[in-house]
């Protein structure tokens, strides 16, 4: 009876191991951000990864969004039972203060943070329920790969008698316009030579940042270049085309956000 011993307690051992329980594993497909590590113990619940997409960052009480365009990422962990809220967010923070990020919005013991480091920026929300979501974005300049199209302008233009052009770029306060708006220039043109009775106005618009005289000065030399381009570059005859600067007078969106700012500055071609 003896020699049956081993064999009892190895049956028994087995039996334990059956029972136990495997440790939490992170969601499929998700890893840590190169940016910050993980909270100790923590498992990612879930996540999101994008070339190309926009975030709200919030920048404190009774202020705008700031929104920021680029490389996206999201993670929400959970974080262990044994760490406290404040225990997470103190070193969540040090953290981000270590690798030399400025904080835009710190709540304190709240647990929410907008912080940038040059173009890269960070969310942290971390919440008593044992849980948090960090989002960064890496602000890059984004490719316009959608243009005005001379089929939908017309359409616009003889349903409503104006339409909305977006792809006639400029820099900050410039009235240059940009190479890469070559391909909406075309099509402007293209409306105009497939409707020789058409004359339009060029109507330039902006957001609501800085000087009000800047803005409409600015939407009006914009709105000259423009016409000067379709007259010099692609033969339109001058005299269907008269610039306008409308400012920031007639916006389509709230100026709270910069995505709201951004659908304001934009060209109107109206029928005259």
């Amino acid at each position: 009876m003896r020699s049956m011993k081993p064999v009892v307690v190895a049956l028994f051992v087995l039996s334990l191991a059956s029972w136990s329980v495997a440790a939490p594993q992170d969601a499929e497909g998700c890893k840590d951000s190169p940016v910050i590590t993980r909270f100790p113990g923590s498992v990612i619940t879930d996540c999101e990864e994008k070339a190309d997409k926009a975030f709200d960052f919030q920048m404190g009480p009774r202020k705008p969004d700031k929104t920021i365009e680029g490389q996206y990422q999201r993670l929400t962990y959970d974080y262990p039972d044994s760490a406290s809220k404040a225990q997470v967010v103190r070193n969540i923070k040090t953290a981000l203060q270590n690798a030399g990020f400025t904080f835009d919005y710190d709540s304190g013991e709240y647990g929410d943070m907008t912080a940038h480091a040059g173009n890269l920026w960070i969310w942290e929300s971390i919440s008593s329920g044992h849980s948090y979501e960090q989002v960064i974005v890496k602000q890059t300049a984004l490719t316009q790969e959608v243009t005005a199209n001379a089929a939908a302008m017309l359409s616009g233009i003889a349903a409503t008698g104006h339409a909305t052009v977006y792809g006639v770029r400029f820099d900050t306060g410039s009235a240059a316009i940009k190479p890469e708006s070559a391909a909406t220039l075309a099509e402007i043109a293209k409306l105009l030579n497939k409707d020789s009775n058409l004359k339009l106005y060029v109507v330039g618009h902006t957001d609501n940042a800085g000087a009000l005289a800047a803005n409409m000065e600015l939407s009006r030399k914009r709105a000259a270049a423009i016409v000067q381009a379709l007259t010099t570059k692609y033969g339109i005859a001058a005299s269907r085309l008269a610039p306008f600067g409308a400012g920031p007078y007639a916006p389509v969106a709230s100026n709270d956000s910069e995505a709201g700012r951004a659908l304001n500055r934009r060209v109107e071609l109206v029928k005259q």
